[in-house]
């Protein structure tokens, strides 16, 4: 099977999670895993990789937490897995033509390299504000974890007496 790891995964829902909240606001590491149902010392090692690569930012002490470093209509999902993942390649050959002394001329490798090209494109059009809305019981869900008041920032979303029920 072709696929992304576990902690890719892992990380897209920790950014979404963040995606769905209002902008701004910070959140614990134990909170994010707890919702997302993920494991605490594997979301801590995701959210320094997510630091790192300047999608999250993290604040200490009272009122801090975790933050999307930049609003979620600027971060894509091809930029976390090219965090998580270090890149895209749907074969070495891809990555590195000198694995392969035929890839010069292999018209496999070529399809290789577009496809790869082609799933890049498409990770890194994909916003994680369009994927916040995406799902109409999605957002409600994290409005009310927000409304409970553990999440922390200035801005908080106006939510419609339904969304509360």
């Amino acid at each position: 099977m072709l696929g992304i790891s576990r902690q890719t995964d892992y990380a897209a829902r920790v950014v979404l999670h963040l995606a769905c909240l209002a902008p701004g606001a910070r959140v614990p590491i134990a909170d994010i895993a707890r919702h997302r149902m993920l494991p605490l010392d594997f979301v801590r090692r995701i959210v320094g990789d997510l630091v790192k690569a300047g999608i999250l930012a993290t604040s200490r002490g009272s009122g801090g937490g975790v933050s999307l470093a930049r609003p979620a209509a600027e971060i894509s999902l091809g930029e976390v897995v090219h965090a998580m993942e270090g890149g895209i390649a749907l074969n070495h050959c891809v990555s590195d033509r000198r694995v392969c002394p035929l890839a010069a001329q292999c018209p496999v490798q070529s399809v290789w390299v577009d496809a790869t090209q082609v799933l890049d494109d498409y990770l890194t059009s994909v916003r994680f504000d369009a994927l916040a809305r995406r799902s109409s019981e999605h957002q409600p869900a994290h409005l009310r974890v927000q409304a409970t008041g553990r999440v922390r920032g200035s801005h908080r979303c106006e939510l419609p007496a339904a969304a509360l029920a």
